[in-house]
């Protein structure tokens, strides 16, 4: 499972259950895409 956050958007690889699992996972977290991008871009910095 790969998960890539770049400035525009993010990029999700793996097989269908898992990423089923990691949206599910991050839509706990965040409510849009906008945040959870924001969020990792603020953690590189």
């Amino acid at each position: 499972m790969k998960v890539i956050v770049h400035p525009k958007g993010f990029i999700l690889q793996g097989k269908a259950w898992e990423i089923k699992a990691k949206l599910k996972e991050y839509s706990n977290k965040f409510t849009y895409v906008e945040d959870w991008v924001k969020a990792a871009n603020d953690a590189k910095q």
